[in-house]
């Protein structure tokens, strides 16, 4: 990097990954008897937010499966083993929040707790499937084949159909986010749900029928207008909002000139590498800036101004 850009300090740890558990998926058909054994214990989740419990200085999230029926959590969905002790996860009425808040128990939403370091980062990566894996099962509880309600199994890693027999399993999107260069400047773009201010690298679904390289070029091309050359992965994030795999990747612009697609974007433009790099140090003069470190979005942006 050049000494005239910004110090931006260590490299930041990308968000949900980075501690693996043990999913052990032999042991789902016995999720059941899992749950009663003296060291299980459970996350408490409701869509967006998590709950923990207030220990003097510090956040505990993980409960007592009793305790957190006792506070009307759902079914128990096994996500696997921690040092041997079986980890589930257990869904509440977010409409609940207050009410829990006024019992003495934290709640926050997911992307918060993850962007301010609230709980230690070995949490995240299982509270990231938890929350995924819910919304799944929130989403299919009806057959796509014959229209039957299902049945959760296997501790809510499979669910089936008694009518027709059919099995259900769940499903991660896959999503392509690419930060394109045109030699020394980059394109990014803004939603119009972002923090004012903010830009960050394009995204899309992947496709039908498409490579990651296939689905890079097309939405570059369908957002922004640009055509794009060479596509290379650089890293993967769970990124469970709701239950998507960003796969990051940097791709090389042919074109310069842009056509932004309004319906998907506000705004999209090139920056040069220093001001990016601002916009990293959160020192750009117009208040302009990235994604926070818990997204990969920040990784690629960070990987460009590195001349990675």
């Amino acid at each position: 990097m050049s000494s005239s850009l910004p110090d931006l300090g260590p490299w930041p740890a990308l968000g949900y990954v980075g501690h693996p558990f043990d999913r052990a998926a032999h042991k789902r058909a016995d999720a059941e008897a899992l749950l009663a054994e003296r060291n299980a214990r459970t996350y408490l989740l409701g869509g967006e937010f998590v709950a923990a419990r207030r220990l003097g200085d510090w956040l505990e999230p993980l409960f007592e499966p009793d305790h957190a029926r006792a506070l009307g959590a759902g079914a128990p969905l096994f996500l696997g083993l921690f040092d041997g002790a079986p980890r589930f996860a257990m869904r509440f009425d977010p409409g609940q929040r207050e009410t829990m808040e006024a019992g003495g128990l934290f709640v926050s939403d997911l992307r918060s707790i993850a962007a301010g370091g609230v709980l230690p980062p070995e949490h995240l990566s299982p509270i990231a499937c938890g929350k995924a894996l819910g919304t799944w099962h929130g989403r299919h509880r009806f057959c796509a084949n014959c229209g039957q309600e299902t049945h959760a199994r296997d501790g809510g890693w499979r669910r089936e159909c008694p009518a027709c027999g059919a099995q259900h399993f769940p499903r991660t999107d896959p999503v392509v986010i690419m930060l394109t260069a045109l030699g020394d400047r980059c394109l990014l773009g803004r939603q119009p749900q972002f923090a004012p201010g903010m830009w960050s690298a394009l995204a899309g679904f992947v496709e039908p029928g498409e490579t990651l390289e296939e689905a890079v070029r097309r939405e570059i091309l369908e957002e922004a207008g640009v055509r794009v050359g060479a596509v290379r992965y650089h890293a993967c994030q769970p990124w469970p909002f709701p239950m998507s795999l960003m796969i990051g990747c940097l791709a090389e612009a042919e074109s310069e000139t842009l056509v932004v697609d309004r319906n998907e974007l506000e705004d999209a433009r090139w920056f040069t590498r220093a001001e990016t790099a601002t916009m990293l140090a959160r020192s750009h003069p117009e208040g302009l800036f990235t994604p926070p470190p818990v997204a990969i979005a920040h990784h690629l942006i960070r990987a460009f101004v590195a001349g990675s």
